[in-house]
């Protein structure tokens, strides 16, 4: 058998979300896998990028951050976040959350170590995980609600466990973590010196009256927190691979060692438009909340009516649909129909679990399009009755 690929490839596969991005491409489907924007991103943010490359902006920044944006980071941390945040001693500035994460892995595990993840999870936390020379312990999210049963994840921690993943508001449910439930998760890091590694991505992207709160801002949590964000999904600039990492120094001292290894540093004319991003009024969030308030109804009211039962997200965007009741024999078995009959591209909700079963009759709907994009795929969506009975 050839040994000359690392068996930690082993134990994962290919992103399936963009693996059914390439099929949606491919077939002509409306592509509601995948969460990014297929609406321009603000023109006073583009404009700000083209200024930086007109100012000459051009060439490496240093390598954790331009320091203007950097500062701007920090700003918004303390304000937004109610985090402990010096610009020049807690934020590494990453090629989007992806790296933030990876690196902030690689800067704190070692041989032997546990990261405690919830499932469902963003794809690529398992695999980073394993990546980093860690092993993961899983602990299920349940429904109704997508709650934490205290019990399962006080099991979970034992010494070994050097980190537990959190993402809020989070993917795939929407779900957004209450504080009593942050409150757990940082008693539970205290006793067993954990550090919790937070991705926060979406932090501005929330409902009904819904608070997102930074477990790192909460009491004994700001030196063993690392809280990942960036400017993706907020300023629909996923392109762009702005994200950073804050910690306290001792933290970042390591993660920055690390993305200096990784990528060396963001695009510079991109972080100097970053920072003007990060400035803009309190009004730009409002609108944003609005906007995908009314593309959440606009979906959900399709899936129900094309018979999926769905979960009414509280943040993110996206929509977890429960396919049972639609006949098909497992999730795949219903995102290959969807894609090739229906021509709406969706992702098998077993990909975001570790014991695939307890997703296999679900599938997740982004709604980060254009209200034409979500107005087409309603219309197909329409017709999957008709189609399911022909």
């Amino acid at each position: 058998m050839p040994t000359d690929v690392s068996l930690k490839t082993n134990f994962f596969t290919e992103s399936v979300i963009r693996e059914m991005t390439r099929r949606a491409l491919a077939c002509g489907a409306v592509n509601l896998a995948q969460g990014f924007p297929d609406f321009p991103a603000p023109e006073e943010i583009k404009a700000a990028a083209k200024r930086a490359i007109d100012q000459d902006f051009n060439q490496y920044a240093i390598t954790h951050g331009a320091p203007n944006f950097r500062r701007a980071i920090a700003d918004k941390a303390r304000a937004y976040n109610r985090l402990q945040c010096d610009a020049d001693r807690s934020v590494t500035v990453t090629c989007g959350a992806t790296e933030a994460m990876i690196a902030s892995l690689l800067a704190v595990i070692n041989p032997g170590d546990e990261v405690v993840i919830f499932e469902p999870f963003y794809e690529n936390y398992g695999p980073d995980v394993i990546l980093a020379g860690a092993a993961p312990r899983y602990v299920t999210l349940h429904e109704p609600g997508f709650s934490i049963d205290a019990d399962e994840l006080r099991a979970a921690f034992s010494p070994r466990t050097k980190a537990i993943i959190i993402n809020t508001p989070h993917n795939p449910t929407g779900k957004v973590f209450s504080r009593a439930e942050l409150e757990l998760i940082a008693q539970l890091c205290r006793r067993f010196d954990t550090l919790a590694i937070t991705d926060e991505i979406y932090e501005h992207i929330i409902y009904g009256g819904n608070r997102h709160i930074s477990i790192g801002s909460l009491e004994g949590m700001a030196d063993r927190t690392i809280t990942i964000s960036g400017l993706s999904k907020t300023y629909s600039i996923t392109g762009w691979r702005l994200a950073y990492a804050i910690a306290c120094e001792r933290l970042t001292s390591a993660i920055r060692k690390v993305h200096d290894f990784l990528t060396v540093g963001a695009p510079h004319p991109l972080q100097e438009a970053g920072a003007y991003a990060l400035r803009l009024p309190e009004s730009f969030y409002l609108d944003l909340q609005q906007m995908y308030e009314r593309k959440r109804r606009t979906l959900l009211n399709a899936l129900s009516g094309a018979g999926l039962r769905c979960r009414e997200p509280a943040g993110a965007y996206y929509i977890m649909a429960d396919i049972a009741e639609l006949g098909f024999a497992d999730d795949f078995a219903a995102a290959d129909f969807l894609l090739n009959q229906v021509g709406v591209a969706a992702v098998p909700g077993s990909s975001f679990y570790h014991r695939p079963e307890l997703g296999r009759r679900m599938l997740r709907f982004t709604f980060s399009k254009s209200d034409q994009t979500i107005a087409l795929a309603a219309q197909r969506l329409g017709g999957l009755r008709s189609k399911l009975r022909s």
